[in-house]
C-alpha cells in the first residue's frame, strides 16, 4: 500500500498504513481492559557483567530471565479471552520493535526451548524481517507476553499497553548509574527500572509482583552466567 500525504486546511494528512490502523484497533481494545502497572529498581551489576556470545544484548539477556519468570509464574503466560483466561505451557515471547512502517511485534515463539544464543539469533532475524517488511503471519501471531525495551532511547521509565488477548507486558528502562544503599557500604551501582502492566481481569496486585521478583531474581544473582 503506498501512502500519500495530502494537504488539509490546518495541515498535513497522512492515511494510516495497514500495520499502523491494525495498531489502533489493537490499543482501543487494549483501552478497555482494567490495568495496572507496578514498578521494580533492578541492580544490572551481574547482566551486564554476564558473558555473552558475539551478537547477544541485553535485551536478550532480559529476554531469557522474562521466560524463566513466566515458567515460574504460569498466571502472567496467558490469555483472557471470551470471559475466561488461558494460561499456556509455550513461552512466546513478543519484542515490541519499531520501524518505518510503525510498531510491530514479533514473536519468539516456544522461547522455554531456546538458550541464551538461540533467543539472540531468533530475535535478531525477527528485527531484520520486521525492517524489511518480510514477516510472516505467524511470526506476528501467537505471543503470550510482550517485552518492550526502550532503554537504548533513554527512557527511564514507561507504562506499556498491554497487547490483547495478553494479560501483561514489561517496559524497560534505560540502566542509569545510582547511589544504593548496599547495607550500610553506599556504592554507585547500574539500576533499571522495570515496570509491569497487567490485566486485572487476569492478574492481581500478588501475582504481578510475584512475577517481578522472580524476574529481579533471575538478573541480579551471581550465578547467572
Amino acid at each position: 500500500m503506498t501512502m500519500t500525504t495530502t494537504e488539509a486546511d490546518a495541515g498535513r494528512v497522512t492515511p494510516l498504513s495497514k500495520t499502523a490502523r491494525l495498531m489502533a484497533r489493537h490499543m482501543t481494545e487494549a483501552w478497555h481492559a482494567p490495568m495496572f502497572a507496578l514498578v521494580t529498581e533492578v541492580d544490572m551489576t551481574t547482566a551486564l557483567a554476564r558473558p555473552r556470545p558475539q551478537g547477544v544484548t541485553i535485551t536478550d539477556v532480559i529476554v531469557e530471565a522474562c521466560v524463566g519468570a513466566l515458567v515460574d509464574n504460569p498466571k502472567l503466560n496467558a490469555h483472557f479471552r471470551d470471559e475466561a483466561i488461558v494460561e499456556y505451557d509455550d513461552v512466546n515471547v513478543g519484542l515490541a520493535v519499531a520501524s518505518d512502517k510503525g510498531l510491530t511485534v514479533p514473536v519468539i515463539h516456544r522461547a522455554q526451548t531456546l538458550d541464551l544464543a538461540g533467543i539472540a539469533a531468533r530475535r535478531r532475524d525477527l528485527i531484520e524481517k520486521t525492517r524489511a517488511g518480510k514477516l510472516r503471519v505467524t511470526e506476528v501471531t501467537g505471543g503470550t507476553f510482550t517485552v518492550s525495551n526502550l532503554g537504548m532511547f533513554d527512557v527511564t521509565r514507561f507504562t506499556a499497553i498491554i497487547n490483547p488477548p495478553q494479560v501483561a507486558i514489561l517496559a524497560v528502562g534505560s540502566t542509569i548509574r545510582r547511589q544504593v544503599w548496599n547495607g550500610g557500604d553506599p556504592q554507585w551501582r547500574p539500576i533499571a527500572e522495570f515496570s509491569l502492566t497487567s490485566d486485572h481481569r487476569a492478574i492481581d496486585g500478588a501475582a504481578a509482583a510475584g512475577f517481578l521478583g522472580a524476574l529481579k531474581k533471575r538478573l541480579e544473582r551471581q550465578d547467572a552466567a
